[in-house]
């Protein structure tokens, strides 16, 4: 694989970790009434300005992780669907005797192609990102990957 493909495929991951994993972690217990649209807003500013900080991005900068930040918004979204409950649409699958394949590989059919259309959009949005951050900046965000067992952005 070529290197930058990987680097790339490597980045889109950690930054997928890392937005997920602070819009996660910052719930405190929502999870049983759900993310509205108005939390979701409020824990990315958190982590574009945590993460902002961390880096000392510049405005440029901050502007590109905004961006990434939309993008992977948007594929959460649509990833999610019309679906207003997705342990309801699993339960579904065995709601009767037999497992319901065809629903299943429908779903599967689903996900599927919207990773496939949004993917390119949150790549090309995280590389705009990552290739605007100084080497320096480039080296932090590789040693916070390195470092991942031990907590993200000093959360660990």
């Amino acid at each position: 694989m070529k290197s930058w493909i990987k680097r790339s495929l490597i980045g889109f991951a950690a930054a997928t970790v890392v937005l997920g994993g602070l819009t996660a972690c910052g719930s405190r217990g929502d999870h049983a009434r759900g993310w509205s649209d108005e939390r979701i807003t409020e824990v990315r500013g958190k982590a574009i300005e945590k993460i902002s900080s961390k880096l000392e991005l510049n405005a440029e900068q901050k502007a590109k992780l905004a961006v990434l930040a939309d993008e992977m918004i948007a594929s959460r979204k649509a990833f999610k669907g019309g679906s207003a409950d997705p342990r309801a649409d699993m339960k579904s699958l065995v709601a009767g005797e037999k497992f319901d394949r065809a629903k299943a590989q429908a779903l599967l059919d689903q996900k599927t192609q919207v990773v496939q259309g949004n993917g390119p959009k949150v790549l090309a949005a995280f590389g705009d990102f990552y290739d605007s951050l100084t080497p320096a900046q480039q080296q932090q965000v590789r040693e916070k990957m390195d470092r991942r067992g031990h907590g993200w952005w000093g959360r660990g």
